[in-house]
């Protein structure tokens, strides 16, 4: 698995570019021209996460101050790439992305909830070692400790081992004649053809129930991959017609079903990784940038070459579209890269007494 925290070189910036702007601008707001609202611990996790977001470029944080106990962090866009507005506002932290710098991020919350994502607990002696147990276990990205003075005496000394996704997974998945996909060849997580992989999957056959998350995949090798990723996937089922993944848990049984359309299989987390092309599908959105080229070859270069992307869409096709009341015609072969989070991302964070939250140390630059 590669490591979660890319170091991000200067990223394609709709109307020019900003140089490192890392300054927190405390009780301030950039209102208005929301992307994407996620949960986040503080202001500097929010700011980790515009930076992977594409076409996030700035972000604004309500924090545990405010009288609502959620800590929300609202990811921003604009054409111009500068906030349309911005003013004093208490309890708020405003920011720009760190697409232009090199992320930093190491620490622990005190007194602070991780809640959800967990696939795994048990009791240790502090959280320094229930960290190391998270820094030590591949899947695990945070977790939350709960000391001894924690009010239920029960869970004293408890540590939660929680999960989020480390692997791109690409937010939507469309059959399109004229478009070619795939992913860098940097990243670990391309599906092998070899033989004793293919033996891991079962063409024709639906494992019916027991789903515990649904996605969006390209192929059965790339749900595959998906259900190797997760911690808690112990088979899976995917519609070929929908390029729905439905990833799924029960280690006690395996139910085979009949089923035209859907290939189901197991994770296979040894096999050996090739790169792979899907002519006629589309991974459209997360665009982090564009432009023309003369194969798709090219394409797949210009994103392994470059740190920022993680998976490409390339057009054969010329096509028109309009913006700011202006028609623009683009040639054909376009290459589209993209990438999405990938930084660990509790899916909600709240206040709680004598608890400690923290993430795995793999992703400490020092």
């Amino acid at each position: 698995m590669k490591t979660l925290f890319i170091l991000v070189a200067l990223l394609y910036f709709c109307a020019g570019g900003f140089g490192c702007d890392s300054g927190l601008r405390l009780n301030w707001d950039f209102p208005g021209s929301d992307i994407k609202i996620l949960f986040s611990p503080d202001a500097e996790h929010c700011q980790f996460l515009c930076t992977q977001e594409a076409p996030c470029l700035f972000w604004a944080f309500i924090g545990p101050d405010c009288l609502v106990d959620s800590r929300y962090c609202f990811l921003k866009a604009t054409s111009s790439g500068k906030p349309e507005k911005q003013n004093p506002k208490q309890g708020t932290t405003a920011g720009y992305s760190l697409k232009s710098c090199t992320p930093s991020l190491c620490k622990v919350y005190e007194n602070v909830d991780f809640p959800g994502a967990d696939y795994r607990t048990f009791f240790t002696v502090d959280y320094k070692a229930c960290q190391k147990a998270c820094t030590d276990d591949p899947f695990c990205q945070f977790f939350t400790f709960l000391n001894g003075k924690f009010s239920n005496t029960n869970v004293r000394y408890k540590c939660h081992l929680k999960y989020s996704w480390s692997v791109p997974r690409t937010p939507a998945v469309r059959a399109l004649a004229d478009r070619i996909s795939g992913f860098s060849r940097k990243l670990q997580i391309i599906p092998s053809s070899q033989t004793v992989c293919q033996h891991t999957l079962f063409p024709n056959t639906d494992f019916p129930g027991y789903d515990i998350e649904v996605h969006q995949a390209g192929s059965p090798e790339l749900c595959q991959v998906l259900c190797s990723a997760h911690p808690l996937c112990t088979y899976f089922s995917f519609v070929s017609n929908k390029f729905k993944c439905y990833l799924k848990n029960n280690p006690n049984q395996m139910v085979p079903k009949d089923a035209s359309g859907i290939t189901s299989g197991l994770p296979s987390r040894s096999c050996p990784l090739h790169v792979t092309t899907y002519v006629g599908v589309d991974f459209p959105y997360s665009d982090i940038r564009f432009f023309p080229l003369n194969n798709v070859e090219s394409c797949e270069n210009a994103c392994t070459s470059d740190p920022s992307c993680q998976f490409y869409s390339y057009i054969t096709s010329s096509f028109t579209y309009l913006k700011s009341d202006y028609i623009f015609s683009l040639a054909n072969r376009v290459c589209y890269l993209k990438r999405v989070i990938t930084m660990p991302a509790p899916p909600r964070v709240t206040n709680l007494a004598d608890a400690v939250s923290g993430f795995t140390l793999r992703n400490c630059f020092l």
